[in-house]
């Protein structure tokens, strides 16, 4: 009798063990198998404070996990639950359960990503997050929608100096003051708190000693962010923007109008009528911002700045040049610079015969593509 006992509990253990083993065996190949879905390009908000039970059923219907049973048995012995975050996630597809636990575990939040390139107007700008605004509509056709918004009503936004005027009390908008970057955003956010994001990077990286440092110099914080600003859409290069800084210095001190061509396109834009090239009319405009017709500095800012050029308008490099052209023979975008009148009207001439022969080439293609369409 005690025999057949001991043989059935004998039985009964490798009974156990062999489900246990099964089991094991089903959760281990469930965890671990791949799955595809329907999900991928969607965001699956998991709200603070679900419960993990919770969480694993709404990725159940949501077709993400195929069979909520073997993740909660796993959660439960080898898992733990405790480690799954609040979040917004995209899952990949196809995805096995424990990846879709090494995800939970990240509490990733779900942000929007906009760039604003160096040397953007007020207007580029109004322009790039009218358009995000306006795209930045909810997948959920039952939750609200952004109110459209126009490049005008941003601009009017960009008008409240009170952001920088501990800084700048004579800035008139943000021109200068929205710092370029690639910004990752909030996608509930609105265009007036990217506007403030940028805002906080100038701050950010505007360092006390330079307001000392303009002082020095006999200018204001303004004045040197609008050097800048000339600088930064004359030059792209860091290393050649303190020879620019030194000719419009050099300029300011002889009271010759710094001519820079920017300026023109700043109006243009200003104006609403800027197509993308320069015309005479666009040079004899009556602007205070016409450096062509004005001597001195505009009265403000006609881009955004990034620190090598505040930097270059702050410790101009020394010399004598009061001219500089662009060097056709490079063709990269740098410049030659010129002491002499007489100098500066060859390479001028260089220039000119370059940029026609560019113009005529564009008219050509564009000719071709007419003619083969």
């Amino acid at each position: 009798m005690i025999r057949k006992v001991i043989l059935a509990l004998v039985l009964l253990a490798v009974a156990a063990a062999a489900a246990l083993g099964a089991g094991y065996w089903w959760v281990s190949s469930s965890m671990n198998t791949p799955h595809e879905h329907a999900k991928a390009s969607d965001y699956i908000k998991i709200e603070k404070g679900t419960a993990p039970a919770a969480v694993i059923g709404k990725l159940v219907s949501e077709g993400v996990i195929a069979n909520g049973t073997p993740v909660m048995l796993y959660l439960r012995t080898l898992g733990d639950a405790s480690k799954i975050k609040a979040g917004d996630y995209r899952f990949p597809s196809p995805i096995s359960p424990v990846q879709v636990l090494a995800e939970l575990e990240k509490g990733v939040e779900r942000t929007d990503r906009i760039t604003i390139p160096e040397g953007f107007t007020i207007y580029d700008i109004a322009k790039r997050l009218a358009d995000w605004h306006n795209a930045n509509r909810s997948d959920d056709l039952n939750a609200p929608q952004p109110t459209p918004l126009s490049d005008q009503q941003i601009l009017q936004m960009m008008n409240d100096t009170s952001l920088i005027r501990d800084i700048s009390p004579e800035a008139k908008n943000l021109e200068g003051y929205m710092y370029p970057s690639t910004y990752e955003i909030d996608p509930n956010a609105g265009p007036e708190d990217i506007i403030k994001q940028m805002v906080g990077q100038f701050r950010k990286v505007w360092k006390p000693q330079w307001t000392a440092a303009a002082k020095s110099r006999g200018l204001t914080p303004h004045q040197v962010v609008t050097i800048a600003s000339l600088i930064e859409t004359e030059s792209k290069y860091p290393q050649e923007r303190p020879i620019v800084a030194s000719v419009i210095n050099n300029r300011l001190s002889k009271g010759i109008p710094l001519g820079i061509d920017q300026t023109n396109v700043y109006i243009a834009k200003m104006q609403g009528r800027w197509d993308g090239t320069i015309h005479q009319s666009d040079l004899d405009v009556d602007s205070p911002y016409n450096t062509r017709k004005r001597a001195g500095l505009p009265p403000g800012p006609i881009s955004s700045v990034t620190v090598s050029s505040i930097e270059a308008a702050l410790n101009p490099a020394s010399t004598d040049y009061i001219f500089y052209v662009l060097d056709v023979k490079k063709n990269d975008g740098s410049h030659l610079f010129f002491a002499s009148a007489a100098d500066f009207e060859r390479a001028k001439a260089d220039y000119q015969r370059w940029l026609e022969q560019q113009r005529a080439e564009k008219r050509a293609n564009e000719a071709n593509n007419s003619n083969s369409q």
